[in-house]
């Protein structure tokens, strides 16, 4: 028979385990990001986008003035620090794996409006932290059966 602190420990360690293991399964695979951020007049943004191959990315930014400066992995889209004005729509497409980069100064009279999807790789950081979600509820767990064991004649 189970006590009822064991059974507490038991419901406690599985929903956590579950929790683990959800997020384990959104981790995996590649990431869309809908973006929409605002730079101030005057300061400047980077974005590193680490995507795998064929995987469209779209951004449109929107402000008075500002310079850009993208470079795409490959043969992909490169853009030199480049001035522009009113909006700028991007499409690209990462043809081999890994990162473009980003920079981007405003340098107008007005605040920048940046929006995008932007699709990208999980960090591995959070195929560790999931498991050591999981690992911490089968802890609780094996705590809580503790309280089941009987204890010897003395005691």
């Amino acid at each position: 028979m189970l006590s009822k602190r064991t059974i507490i420990g038991l419901v406690i360690g599985s929903v956590i385990i579950a929790i683990g293991g959800y997020s384990l399964i959104l981790h995996i695979g590649t990431i869309t990001i809908n973006e929409n951020y605002v730079v101030a007049v005057g300061d400047s943004t980077f974005y590193t986008i680490p995507a795998p191959a064929h995987t469209q990315q779209t951004m449109t930014i929107t402000g008075d003035s500002f310079d850009m400066k993208l470079e795409s992995p490959g043969d992909g889209l490169q853009i030199p620090n480049t001035s522009y004005k009113k909006e700028v729509s991007l499409n690209w497409t990462h043809l081999i794996d890994g990162e473009t980069k980003i920079h981007i100064q405003n340098t107008g009279n007005a605040e920048l409006i940046i929006t995008g999807v932007l699709v990208r790789t999980s960090d591995p950081i959070w195929f560790t932290f999931d498991l050591m979600v999981i690992t911490s509820g089968m802890v609780i767990i094996g705590f809580s059966m503790g309280f089941t064991l009987r204890k010897p004649k003395g005691f």
